[in-house]
């Protein structure tokens, strides 16, 4: 399965369902329509083609930010995850190994020290947690933004030629600026 697919998922599960107040303020014309054909006339022909416009519009801002996190000195490979659900969103580079699996793994990571700081009463969010492997640094950083939270950006260094403070500076700003 594509990274488009994924992330279409990803967008459905997080669309909510046009309520029937939304409705009675459209047109006069589906008052009269049963709750259950109004919501799909509504859906298919009003909002169908904004819906899939809203998704490119998020896959290219991902594809972006994916470009430009991999214009980090020494980066080789970086990924946008839901955390819920180990899902990579975006995904670009070759760090030698799987984007997606290393994702799908970094999320139990991420939840993991969600469930702990929730269970010590830490009343805090998660900036980054590094992992330095021996040839290799990754960068996990847990968005907290109202427009991405429940994501977290993961970005693979090669050791030998990356600057972690740098990079860790770098990856601050470029995630600030990542929505969804």
């Amino acid at each position: 399965m594509n990274r488009s697919r994924h992330a279409r998922r990803w967008w459905k599960r997080q669309k909510k369902y046009l309520s029937t107040e939304v409705l009675a303020n459209e047109d006069e014309s589906f008052r009269n329509v049963p709750v259950h054909l109004e919501a799909r006339a509504v859906y298919f022909t009003h909002i169908g083609d904004d819906e899939k416009e809203k998704e490119e519009q998020i896959m290219s801002t991902l594809d972006e930010s994916i470009k430009q996190l991999l214009s980090i000195e020494g980066a080789t490979g970086a990924a946008v995850v839901d955390y819920s659900s180990g899902m990579a969103l975006a995904q670009g580079g070759n760090p030698g190994f799987d984007l997606g699996v290393a994702a799908a793994g970094n999320s139990n990571v991420v939840s993991a020290k969600l469930r702990t700081m929730a269970d010590l009463h830490v009343d805090s969010d998660i900036e980054d947690i590094l992992i330095t492997l021996g040839s290799q640094y990754h960068l996990i950083n847990v968005l907290n933004s109202g427009g991405s939270k429940g994501l977290f950006v993961y970005l693979v260094l090669d050791r030998t030629y990356a600057n972690l403070a740098l990079a860790r500076h770098k990856l601050s700003n470029l995630a600030k600026g990542i929505t969804i």
